[in-house]
């Protein structure tokens, strides 16, 4: 018996009809399995987030910090969401390696459904992003970050994360599928995502900003989602400024609305360049 058929012996039931569940869970096992035999793709979500914490709590935190606010407590809740926003970079380059190398022609060649390959990689990437989380939660704890507002709101807090790194992951599936390289998902996915999480209140005060480039920022989804866990959580510290933007008055609400929204948009493209794909 072949690897990829170990993979997928358990895929069927007795009756021997294709179980949708069991398919993703097998396709989960084996990307999941990936990380355990090369623990080095783990680097982008336990040794860069540390980084990103160390490096803008200790080292750029003092020239951009905030009167008032424990700059630190301000700024884990932007990381977070920048690594949820990642998990866009994480399920391209999965996806494009596996299109790339054959991989999913050859799961065609078994009693497995196309769609069973896209749902287990987004599982995938919602697990390998989440193990950033983790890693992060426990070095804000070192640096004196916390959550105030209590469990429940901080549980809402971490599946606004999860429900917006849903919506990333479209996008990722859409990228890994049109393009047809790893080295070409790197740039487009750098140029694009990698610049709009700094174009954000994230990193930074929307309200000091240039007003074009702030009606910019306070738009963007990050800035809503961002907000939104600084409000649950109790890091925010700042009151909004007169006139702010809708989606940083009610950010809650507005991430909802945003990650629904871009799924809608971007599932059917995506489903469509994946079946394109496949389909060459």
């Amino acid at each position: 018996m072949t690897t990829a058929q170990e993979h997928f012996h358990a895929v069927h039931t007795t009756a021997g009809r294709p179980n949708p569940a069991r398919q993703v869970w097998a396709l989960v096992r084996r990307n999941l399995t990936h990380i355990k035999r090369q623990p080095e793709m783990l680097t982008d979500v336990t040794i860069q987030p540390v980084m990103f914490v160390l490096l803008f709590a200790f080292v750029f935190g003092g020239s951009i910090a905030i009167p008032g606010v424990d700059y630190k407590e301000w700024l884990l809740p932007g990381i977070m969401a920048q690594t949820m926003t990642f998990s866009a970079f994480i399920v391209a380059i999965g996806l494009n390696t596996d299109l790339g190398k054959g991989i999913v022609d050859r799961f065609r060649s078994l009693p497995i459904g196309r769609s069973s390959v896209v749902v287990a990689r987004s599982v995938s990437s919602i697990i390998h992003s989440m193990i950033g989380i983790v890693v992060m939660s426990v070095t804000g704890l070192f640096v004196g970050w916390g959550i105030h507002e209590g469990v429940l709101r901080g549980l809402a807090g971490y599946g606004l994360l999860v429900l917006f790194g849903f919506a990333m992951i479209w996008v990722g599936i859409l990228f890994g599928s049109a393009l047809r390289s790893v080295e070409a998902v790197q740039g487009v996915m750098f140029t694009t995502v990698f610049p709009i999480t700094f174009l954000s209140n994230a990193f930074a005060r929307t309200d000091v900003m240039p007003d074009w480039l702030r009606f910019l920022a306070e738009w963007n989804p990050i800035s809503a989602l961002v907000q939104a866990l600084r409000e649950l959580w109790g890091n925010d510290g700042i009151p909004l400024r007169e006139g702010a933007a809708l989606p940083l008055q009610h950010p809650v609400l507005t991430t909802v609305i945003w990650a629904v929204g871009l799924s809608a948009v971007l599932a059917p493209l995506a489903v469509r360049a994946f079946v394109a794909r496949t389909n060459d």
